[in-house]
């Protein structure tokens, strides 16, 4: 992979440029759509539909948003990474794991542009300069194992089933509202009180939910994450790249002839 370490930054800064081509902001328009959802999403759950209360609340659901805004975009985009890019791909032979890792590479550098802006943030409005902060970079490249994983499926098998980027972009839907981000499963909500195994799903059964709950831990607490938290990121984060090298190898052969 090293010897196409050219191709992968080429297409990672033709990704960059491609979707806001000739618009004014260009590819600040990555980082301002994620700011816009971040006020729109405050003003309707932190003070029009409060199901919980949390100080510093933008911070709060800033945390939870970037992970899921780059795990659902790195999805949306990997999965037509390969059809985009048909033409490369039928006539050069290179890892084909290089198209979808870039759509993740440029996504990645969406969420660590906004994490600058938020961490200092938080370090002032919560006071979170801890020792914590340390493990900040560990859990960016479990998350950034863990979607590469998910994106690395996704893209392979829509590239041989062309219903996978829709049927995704429905499922995708209900599963932002039942991942923690506008609320924490292990606070009281009324649900989880009368039924407390739906916190325990919310929480853990979700593979996301980890993954914000120990950013959170570090930024908005100021506290090294559960050793639950840790190992549950670590191992998710491995299983979901080796699975998902395996599935793209697997299917690899025939890239050129379906795209």
């Amino acid at each position: 992979m090293l010897a196409y370490r050219y191709l992968f930054t080429q297409l990672v800064a033709r990704e960059l440029r491609r979707k806001y081509k000739g618009s004014r902001l260009g590819v600040l328009w990555y980082l301002v759509n994620p700011l816009v959802l971040m006020g729109a999403y405050t003003l309707m759950f932190g003070h029009v539909f409060r199901v919980q209360h949390f100080p510093d609340f933008p911070i709060f659901l800033m945390v939870g948003l970037i992970v899921w805004t780059f795990f659902q975009q790195s999805l949306m985009s990997a999965a037509d990474s390969l059809i985009d890019q048909g033409a490369l791909v039928r006539k050069a032979r290179f890892p084909r794991q290089t198209i979808p890792a870039s759509t993740v590479a440029v996504q990645l550098i969406t969420f660590l542009a906004i994490l600058v802006l938020l961490a200092p943030l938080a370090v002032v409005l919560r006071g979170t300069l801890e020792p914590a902060l340390l493990l900040l970079p560990v859990l960016v490249v479990f998350l950034f194992c863990f979607v590469l994983g998910w994106a690395l499926i996704v893209a392979v098998l829509h590239a041989y089933f062309r219903d996978v980027a829709p049927i995704l972009a429905v499922a995708l839907l209900p599963w932002f509202f039942l991942t923690p981000i506008f609320y924490a499963p292990n606070r009281s909500l009324s649900f989880v009180a009368h039924h407390p195994w739906v916190g325990t799903i919310l929480a853990w059964v979700n593979p996301v939910a980890p993954f914000i709950d120990a950013l959170r831990s570090i930024l908005y607490s100021g506290v090294v994450p559960s050793w639950g938290h840790l190992l549950y990121v670590a191992v998710a984060g491995a299983v979901s790249l080796a699975v998902g090298a395996l599935v793209f190898r697997r299917l690899e052969g025939e890239l050129a002839v379906v795209v």
